[in-house]
């Protein structure tokens, strides 16, 4: 049997099954002149910009406030979308592509559910390791930051 094929357990036909990449977001979320990273608690480790999974019946930017209020405490203003990032090795663990959003955060910062806890860092002295393609998310950030903030 081919890896895309399953046998149907009454009749024993081959039948053929699809996979999709699964749909996540991430947040680029500034407070001042900095940006929220979290520190991830399950594998891989590393610090990551806050995100995760969208919910089955959930909208990307539902999503989005809801993760990033899961991960940091914060509520967002002004969310805006940035990108979309699917390289199939962008997470080891499975072919995951983010839509990736811009907002400003307020409220008291507090890493919860998926983050051992959350900081905030300036764009030109990020942590080690960044976690995924979150490196290449904050370099195009830093190239268009003008066009997705009230800096420029």
């Amino acid at each position: 049997m081919a890896g895309n094929e399953l046998k149907c357990p009454k009749c024993g036909t081959i039948v053929k099954t699809f996979r999709n990449p699964f749909p996540t977001v991430d947040v680029i979320i500034r407070v001042d002149d900095r940006i929220v990273l979290i520190e991830r608690k399950n594998e891989p480790k590393g610090w990551a910009l806050p995100g995760g999974f969208v919910d089955y019946g959930e909208s990307l930017e539902t999503a989005a406030v809801r993760e990033a209020k899961e991960e940091t405490g914060l509520d967002l203003i002004d969310l805006r979308q940035f990108g979309a990032y699917s390289d199939p090795g962008r997470d080891p663990r499975q072919h995951n592509l983010s839509v990736v959003f811009t907002a400003e955060g307020r409220g008291d910062l507090l890493g919860g559910d998926d983050a051992a806890h959350a900081e905030l860092f300036p764009l030109d002295a990020l942590p080690s390791p960044l976690c995924f393609d979150h490196g290449q998310i904050l370099d195009d950030y830093r190239r268009n930051k003008r066009v997705f903030s009230k800096e420029g």
